[in-house]
């Protein structure tokens, strides 16, 4: 039996009270276009090079936020909005959003994958890189490639904390050896893991770096300041129709529900119903370089999430954020999980295809792509279970 709820986030509720309107839509964009200008601001007081200091960090996160909860709000309640200037603000924002996100993306990447590594070796810790893993992981570079990785580096950044290697896979210059240990640390990598974990750290400080570069252009580049200008405009005025002020928000709230709820719907949740299934490792061994076909679904419910968790947002105005975030946050981190082990475990097939690597690299990295993949299906799981408590607790 359907219980009644008295909360104002939820989109269905009609409890006794003033419905939220067009005006209560327009003071949640002003809201995030404030708080946009106020990351731009700090972004630019703290410094963005390339040793920029966390307070840049945090507000690249926060212009991220402030970015994605805006595009959310145009879309989800555009007829109440003017369609031309929708059309043309949401595209901006989610370049924007995608371009910040990408150097942050990265870098999480290598640590899970780093720590994936030292898990399936029984480490515990990530060890302090030595010069023979930096060597060992350069020796399976392809020629011509092994210069232009240790260049893309950025200034004063050291070796990363990746691998450990074995005495014997030491190079000889990399200093006086210490005398050998009467049997070998079960924290220490293999040679294959070690060299796979510098691989890995290569491939992904470069594709990082790049990425802290194309951010840094965006945010200098003349489509940016006409996006931030288009912002400040918004924090002051929201071009809403003429029928927005008495229109209630809360039906088109619920249709974005109900969009989750379908895709949820789709979703194989009977697969997901077991974790570590064999549907983890279908197409595990195909030479295609896309997207494992089994994830777009799953991607797609973790956006219309989302957008629903930022329509209650808007319905419920500040008060009923809190709420809206405790209800939500275990489906939204599976899903989270689900994108990053999803990726992660591309990012592993993609340095398996690395020509003439050793076979013992690409032995470790076909492991760890597997244990993403069986990551892939514990979050699958984890959101099944979620999902259906929340069923249960709603419905």
């Amino acid at each position: 039996m359907a219980q009644q709820h008295l909360d104002p986030a939820d989109p269905r509720s009609r409890h006794a009270g003033a419905a939220p309107t067009g005006d209560a839509l327009a003071g949640y964009l002003r809201a995030q276009a404030t708080e946009f200008l106020r990351a731009l601001r700090l972004h630019r007081e703290t410094g963005s090079g390339a040793n920029g200091s966390e307070g840049s960090a945090e507000a690249a996160r926060a212009l991220r936020r402030s970015a994605r909860r805006i595009s959310a709000g145009l879309h989800t309640f555009q007829p109440l909005l003017d369609l031309d200037w929708c059309e043309a603000m949401r595209p901006e924002l989610a370049w924007v959003s995608g371009t910040l996100a990408m150097e942050h993306a990265y870098t999480a990447r290598l640590e899970r994958l780093l720590a994936a590594l030292h898990r399936l070796s029984g480490s515990t810790a990530l060890p302090g890189q030595t010069a023979g893993a930096v060597a060992a992981g350069r020796a399976d570079a392809p020629a011509g490639t092994r210069s232009g990785a240790a260049a893309a580096a950025p200034a004063g950044r050291r070796a990363a904390p990746a691998v450990s290697v074995p005495q014997r896979a030491a190079s000889h210059d990399a200093g006086p050896r210490n005398p050998p240990a009467a049997a070998p640390e079960r924290g220490n990598l293999t040679v294959g893991a070690a060299k796979a974990g510098a691989l890995l750290d290569r491939r992904l400080t470069l594709a990082r770096t790049r990425a802290h570069s194309t951010a840094l252009q965006a945010l200098g580049s003349s489509r940016f300041h006409a996006v931030a200008d288009k912002v400040a405009v918004l924090a002051s005025e929201v071009p809403l129709t003429g029928a927005a002020g008495s229109t209630d928000l809360r039906p088109l709230a619920a249709a974005a529900q109900d969009r989750l709820t379908d895709a949820v719907t789709a979703l194989p949740l009977v697969t997901a119903g077991s974790p570590y299934n064999a549907a983890a490792l279908v197409h595990g061994l195909s030479p295609d370089t896309v997207p494992h076909p089994q994830d777009a679904p799953w991607h797609q419910v973790r956006l219309l999430l989302r957008l629903h968790r930022y329509a209650r947002e808007a319905v419920s105005g500040p008060q009923g954020n809190a709420v809206v975030d405790l209800r939500l946050l275990s489906a939204g981190r599976a899903l989270n999980r689900h994108r990053d082990a999803s990726e992660a475990a591309a990012a592993a097939a993609q340095a398996a295809r690395t020509p003439r690597i050793a076979p013992a690299t690409a032995y470790a990295l076909g492991v760890l792509h597997a244990d993403q993949r069986h990551e892939v299906e514990a979050a699958r799981f984890a959101f099944q279970q979620c999902w259906q408590k929340e069923t249960v607790r709603t419905s």
